[in-house]
């Protein structure tokens, strides 16, 4: 069985790439990285295909036609991992907005029990950097209210830094996961939760990007506003 997989979706992420992989590859621990590039323009590919000579074996790469979303992109990541055999599995953004040190902290949160950790800037211990407060409001009160739908039970829920165990990606029924933006990080929480899996919230800085672009859209928030909706009654199964 293989330890740690990080999975690290990517779109025009030239700026950062490099230095995350480097800064993941020199953590105490010895995570394995898979990159999951939606057709970058800039080049982010070759730059993770430049690195893989360097760190043969531990920085894996899947190149996708398109912009195709941040959900699909993970889910391809998940079923990847389970492919092949890893124990820990992680999601990750390529713009150092997760500091890469707290991995271990939501690795070891798992390894004292957790089926879920989650990395969350709203429960005791957490907070946010560098954003504007309208933008830090809209994200506290996004959280407020899916618990008012959901009951996840989660203080930051569209939180995207996590880390789960093997079993909980092997019972979830991936195919009935539909969302692809932000709501996807809601959906596999509160899919978790339902199930029986127990989540932890480990606290973290999160730190706005200083590079590249922000793929944030209005798009994206309308989708998890109604799609918490539909969260709500929709029947959870597990994977056959």
């Amino acid at each position: 069985m293989k330890d740690s997989l990080v999975i690290i979706p990517t779109y025009k992420e030239k700026e950062n790439i490099e230095n995350m992989l480097r800064t993941v590859m020199g953590l105490e621990h010895p995570f394995h990285v898979l990159v999951v590039d939606d057709g970058s323009p800039d080049g982010t590919a070759q730059i993770v295909k430049d690195l893989q000579s360097e760190f043969t074996d531990r920085i894996h790469l899947i190149e996708r036609e398109g912009k195709l979303g941040l959900g699909t992109a993970y889910i391809r990541g998940f079923r990847w991992a389970l492919e092949q055999g890893y124990e820990y599995i992680f999601e990750m953004d390529a713009d150092f907005s997760h500091n890469p040190k707290d991995l271990i902290r939501l690795r070891q949160a798992c390894v004292d029990g957790a089926d879920m950790s989650v990395g969350s800037r709203y429960c005791k211990g957490g907070k946010v950097e560098n954003w504007p407060a309208n933008r830090v409001l809209m994200s506290y009160f996004a959280s407020v209210y899916v618990n008012t739908i959901l009951w996840t039970g989660i203080r930051d829920c569209t939180a995207g830094f996590k880390c789960y165990t093997r079993k909980v990606l092997e019972t979830i029924d991936l195919d009935n996961i539909k969302f692809i933006g932000y709501a996807f990080q809601i959906e596999m929480k509160y899919t978790a939760r339902r199930l029986g899996f127990k989540l932890v919230e480990v606290p973290i800085t999160f730190i706005d990007r200083q590079l590249g672009q922000s793929k944030m859209s209005m798009n994206i928030f309308k989708e998890a506003f109604w799609g918490v909706l539909k969260m709500r009654f929709k029947k959870i199964t597990r994977a056959a």
